[in-house]
């Protein structure tokens, strides 16, 4: 019987909407934290995993051996390889797609690669402006790579000890 006077007391006075209004109050004054986006940023983790980019050698011979360890690892399937082999006996890639429709962007491609050829960036401003533009070709990750070469080198040796 207790129990039922209290809430039927409650259910009276509001309690919940008093409580709610509390903690709205307890948080009115005090001081916002806001980003002005594109002209503050916010900092992002040194581990952060954003555009995928294709890397190359100091002599400019593409990294990928085409051993298709990250399409075999990749949980959401967002990778596509195939390969060919060269006169001199190497295997390189001729088709190296990535689907950023399907990427979850865990980074077990870049775990499993043994030559550190796929690595994925600290860039996440990106967009498409039709729908068949969500697929990155190789020429295209070999280029976000070029680009971002000192970056991403950078990044990486900061990484080098927690590896």
């Amino acid at each position: 019987m207790n129990a039922r006077v209290k809430r039927l007391f409650q259910s009276f006075l509001l309690w919940e909407l008093l409580k709610g209004l509390r903690l709205t109050g307890r948080h009115m004054f005090v001081r916002k934290v806001t980003v002005q986006y594109p002209e503050e940023r916010a900092p992002k983790s040194p581990r952060f995993r954003g555009l995928h980019a294709l890397r190359r050698y100091p002599n400019g011979e593409e990294r990928c051996i085409a051993c298709k360890l990250c399409e075999a690892v990749c949980p959401a399937a967002a990778i596509t390889i195939e390969s060919e082999e060269r006169a001199d006996g190497t295997r390189r890639t001729t088709r190296y797609d990535i689907d950023l429709f399907k990427c979850i962007y865990c980074g077990f491609c870049e775990e499993a690669c043994p030559v550190d050829s796929i690595v994925e960036t600290h860039i996440h401003e990106f967009h498409f402006e039709n729908r068949n533009e969500n697929v990155i070709s190789k020429e295209e990750l070999l280029a976000i790579g070029d680009k971002y070469e000192a970056e991403i080198a950078a990044a990486r040796a900061a990484d080098a000890p927690y590896r």
